[in-house]
């Protein structure tokens, strides 16, 4: 009987994964933007920030720093976004772009928090997060920060309008 039920449990598991599985492929297979295959992130996120910073106040730009994951569907895409000619070009004049790993704040296993604190940002409740640095580390985005978790569902447009008109 213990055997009958523990065999239905793990069939019952198994089926659920299946369909899970299945509903995200159906989801993501209708996306058809870029995407970076990995999101690259360094080991030395503080030093990062900072030397963009550094480089802003040099060449009078913005920094973009991006906090996301390999993990997160949302964070490639966007990765995959900023590497498109256009947005690449705009990305280059007007910014200097940092890419952080957060893990996954949303369920209590994050990393780097401490730079989004840093600029006046107390949670990230998902992931990618954009913040708009100026070159002495005010953000210039509070308000739409931690609102890139659909990333994949924005268009090149959307995405290049708001930085552009972030850039300052």
């Amino acid at each position: 009987m213990i055997r009958q039920l523990l065999t239905l449990g793990a069939g019952i598991a198994l089926s659920a994964a299946i369909l899970a599985g299945d509903w995200w492929f159906n989801h993501r297979s209708h996306y058809d933007g870029p995407e970076a295959a990995s999101y690259v992130v360094s080991d030395d996120a503080e030093g990062d920030v900072d030397d963009a910073l550094a480089r802003a106040a040099e060449r009078d730009t913005r920094v973009l720093l991006v906090m996301g994951a390999n993990w997160c569907h949302d964070s490639r895409a966007l990765a995959g976004w900023l590497e498109t000619e256009r947005l690449a070009g705009l990305v280059s004049e007007k910014y200097e772009l940092v890419f952080v790993n957060i893990g996954m704040p949303q369920r209590g296993d994050g990393h780097n928090l401490g730079i989004a604190r840093r600029f006046g940002l107390k949670d990230l409740p998902g992931t990618p997060n954009v913040l708009v640095l100026t070159s002495d580390g005010e953000l210039v985005n509070g308000d739409t920060a931690t609102t890139w978790r659909d990333a994949a569902s924005r268009s090149e447009s959307a995405i290049y309008d708001e930085l552009a008109s972030l850039a300052g």
